[in-house]
């Protein structure tokens, strides 16, 4: 998918979101921001001389939004259709060889899922979620030493899982606390093969809630 379709899509999807938004009064709009950790990735074979057989990723700055609908509310439990969306605008790699990796990449992630939050109504609700959708990766056009990356973007499926934190400062506001994983394909690196074709890319973040 090009980046182009690509963010026809995200439109769509926001619009389609505000659409169902204005209905009534069953709706949250959440922001968070935080980290991405991806862990440190062995190489089969190095294509060209190298020192470190590892590529090493950094904790990029990560913002992530979410849009939720509640579709059941007891006092015990509420089921919600949420969509997360989360972005990586600068993911750092460093890989123990010249022109391994590129320097750095972006990752969105868009996973439709299902929420479930614990005692929706108090004070302080406990929720996990769990959905999939699909995950763009978008990569820098230089490698690490400053020649030209003959990796690509890639898109694929992503499972998308996590638990969350939210605490009532009015009727309205609340502030969240959230750890996901997003299990994604892994970025095309033809020149530092893994030998794996997936990863995980786990993001804590805090951020606030609004309902309405």
């Amino acid at each position: 998918m090009s980046g182009k379709r690509l963010w026809i899509a995200v439109l769509c999807v926001v619009t389609m979101v505000g659409a169902l938004a204005a209905q009534d009064e069953k709706n949250d709009l959440g922001g968070s921001i935080g980290r991405t950790f991806i862990s440190t990735q062995a190489l089969t074979r190095c294509t060209a001389p190298c020192f470190d057989p590892y590529i090493r990723y950094g904790k990029g700055l990560t913002i992530e939004g979410s849009y939720a609908r509640r579709l059941l509310v007891t006092p015990i439990f509420a089921v919600a259709a949420e969509l997360p969306i989360l972005f990586n605008p600068d993911e750092d790699l460093h890989a123990g060889g010249q022109s391994l990796v590129p320097q750095d990449y972006k990752a969105l992630f868009i996973t439709p899922s299902v929420r479930v939050n614990l005692f929706p109504t108090t004070a302080v609700s406990l929720w996990g979620s769990l959905g999939g959708g699909f995950g763009h990766i978008s990569q820098n056009k230089l490698t690490l030493y400053g020649a030209n990356n003959t990796g690509s973007s890639t898109t694929s499926g992503v499972l998308q899982y996590g638990i969350g934190l939210d605490v009532k400062l009015t009727k309205r506001v609340a502030l969240r606390a959230e750890g996901r994983d997003f299990w994604a394909g892994e970025p095309d690196f033809p020149q530092a093969p893994t030998g794996k074709t997936r990863q995980h890319n786990y993001f804590l973040g805090v951020g606030a809630v609004w309902r309405f």
